[in-house]
Parts: structure tokens; sequence; C-alpha cells
């Protein structure tokens, strides 16, 4: 199995940090990792990607890990990113999935990259804020509600809110991580938070905000800000995702977009949350893509 760490360049020379694993010459998609988190690969991820023939690509957003960041960056920004990774390796036609704030950032790419983005994925993706007649915070627990909260307040308030939770989220143990998560966790994500999934996820935050908040604060900042771009723009084939027990993004955000963004193949789960979609969903996502590259 290959790994290959490297950066690129973007046209106005900024270095984006990527990580390629999975089938070398395969079928190219790109991941939109959450927030916050990095471009690492999670095994079975990337194990699923080889037996099926992908080349699955991580990104660091800018401002997490290897990334130079880019203040002020909105969700649509992410497209330039990914025509910039396709450009340096040659690539004419991809995939796309994103989990939680990833999603987002796939969805931009499906609505502004149409000759590039063949198909995406949004697993448990928020909606823009605010959205027509959707109570935004409602579900949601109660450290997303502050956090928020503190990004449509200021990015000084922001910054403090990440200063001061960052620190339980870098400490290296699943307890640790369960705790600072504890107002986020549905009794079905709290039971996968564990083993060898519970050690990446921690290993993907560690490595995005373990030398700066930057890509943290800029998402949040990103998700509360018109997005620069309309669903209604999407015309590339998108598969939505949502989990009933998703307490980090409501449940309603998944039955909003999935009104809103044309010919969507919804799946929202009565079993899932909000973690268990980025675990064991992820094979489903890579079947639904390719199908629709064939």
């Amino acid at each position: 199995m290959f790994e290959f760490d490297h950066t690129i360049s973007t046209e106005n020379g900024r270095q984006i940090q990527i990580l390629e694993s999975g089938q070398p010459d395969g079928v190219p998609v790109v991941v939109h990792s959450g927030t916050p988190s990095s471009r690492l690969l999670f095994r079975h991820w990337v194990e699923d990607a080889l037996s099926r023939g992908i080349r699955l690509i991580g990104y660091d957003r800018p401002g997490y890990g290897g990334s130079e960041a880019a203040p002020g960056r909105i969700v649509a920004d992410a497209a330039d990113d990914i025509a910039a990774i396709a450009r340096a390796l040659g690539i004419s036609r991809l995939g796309v999935w994103g989990a939680s704030g990833g999603g987002p950032h796939a969805l931009a790419c499906a609505a502004l990259l149409p000759d590039l983005v063949a198909a995406a994925a949004a697993l448990a993706s928020p909606t823009a804020y605010p959205s027509e007649g959707l109570d935004w915070f409602a579900g949601m627990g109660e450290d997303n509600i502050l956090e928020f909260h503190k990004a449509l307040e200021s990015r000084e308030a922001l910054q403090s809110f990440v200063e001061s939770s960052a620190p339980s989220m870098l400490d290296g143990e699943p307890e640790s991580l369960m705790h600072a998560l504890q107002s986020l966790l549905s009794p079905v994500d709290a039971a996968v938070v564990s083993g060898d999934f519970a050690a990446f996820l921690l290993k993907s935050i560690r490595e995005a905000i373990g030398e700066r908040g930057d890509g943290w604060v800029d998402d949040d900042l990103a998700f509360v800000r018109p997005w620069g771009f309309q669903l209604s723009q999407i015309r590339t084939p998108v598969l939505l995702w949502h989990g009933r027990h998703d307490r980090f993004v409501p449940f309603s955000h998944g039955e909003w977009l999935a009104r809103h963004i044309p010919k969507v193949d919804a799946r929202l789960s009565e079993d899932d949350g909000h973690l268990t979609l980025i675990l064991r969903r992820i094979p489903d996502v890579h079947s639904w893509l390719l199908e629709q590259m064939k």
C-alpha cells in the first residue's frame, strides 16, 4: 500500500499539504475532513479504497497541519484548492466526499467544479447559517452551540474558545476525547469512540491543531458566513447521509439539505449518529462514487 505525504502550491504560491494513499493509479477521490481534523486517512478507508481501485487523497484545509492559513476564507474557496490539487497531480476528473465540517466543502466542489468533480458525497454536513425555515441550533449539543455562538460574536471570541478547548482534545487519550465531546455524543456515537478509531481521531486532531488553531477558527467563521454558492447550482450527482442520533450536526440539517440539493440521493438513517457515519459508511460512499464515475 503506497502513502505519499507532500505539498503542492496554488497559483498564488500558497502551500497545501496532501496525503495520497490507496491505489496509486486508481480513480482519484478527495476527502474533505471534519472540523477540526487533518489530511490523515483512517486505515479502514484506505484499505477499502485499495480494494476498489481508488487513489484516496486527503488534504489539510488552510490553517490546518502543513497548509498555510488563508484568513477570511469562505466555504467556496475549497473549490479553488481542489482545482489546484488536481492540476498539480495531473487529474482531470475526480470524486469527493466530506464528513461533518468537510461536508459543506464537498458541496462547494459539486456546485463550482462541474467539469472536474464527477460526483460528491456529504455525510453529517451542516447547512449554511442561517437557513430559511430551520432552527439551526435545535438538537445540537451544548458545546457546539457555544462554539458557533462565539463564531457569530467575533473572531477574537472564537479564538479564545478554541484556545481553551484545544488542550483536552490534544491530550492523547480516548477518555479525554470522550470528556471533551461529552455533550455531543449520543449513545451510538459514544459506543464507537474506542480502539483504532479513537486513536485515529486523536492523531488527526493533533496533526490539525497541535501547532496552531487557525484552521479550526477559519472553518467555523466560514460556516456562519455566506458560503459563496447556492445549493441550487449543483448539477453534479450528490449522495447525502445523515444520522438521526447526531448531536454534533442535528438530523434536521440533513433533512433540510435533502430538500434543497437538486436530485440528491439522500440516506437519512434512523440508526446512525455522527461518528458512526464516518466509521461505518465510507465503503458505501466509495461504492456509490465509483458507480457515478463509470
